[in-house]
């Protein structure tokens, strides 16, 4: 079995950004000589998460809204009350969807459903410079 680990860097646009990685995620996978295995899929930083998700505007708005829902601007946080920076929420959000993904790949090719994207969802209350760990197992 081989592992290779690899980086993607992304900028954000800030809180509720959808950014699709499928191409480049599957680029790494076709690139890396690996015929089947898995990736492991991590974003770096505790304010952003992970997810597949049908990157289509419906749901690229639905998706932000659900989780305002269930972490609100409105309600108070006591991560804002000892570090002063507004993101409360935006940790909170990041850890319910998480950090990371593991994604099966056959003849170098990752599994994913017809309408299913990999995407990185910025939470931060700011644009963000993100770093993702591709890390690809297989042989």
């Amino acid at each position: 079995m081989k592992v290779i680990t690899k980086m993607i860097q992304i900028k954000s646009c800030g809180e509720n950004d959808v950014i699709d990685v499928t191409s480049q995620t599957a680029g790494l996978v076709r690139g890396s000589g690996l015929k089947d295995g898995i990736i492991t899929v991590f974003i770096v930083g505790s304010t952003a998460a992970i997810t597949t998700i049908e990157n289509e505007p419906g749901l690229r708005h639905d998706f932000p809204k659900m989780l305002s829902r269930v972490a609100p601007t409105d309600i108070g946080y006591k991560h804002n009350d000892t570090w002063q920076d507004g993101n409360g929420r935006s940790h909170v959000k990041a850890s319910l969807i998480g950090p990371s993904l593991t994604i099966p790949f056959m003849d170098s090719n990752l599994l994913l459903g017809t309408w299913q994207q990999i995407v990185v969802l910025e939470m931060d209350t700011r644009p963000r410079q993100r770093s993702i760990v591709i890390q690809i197992l297989g042989e």
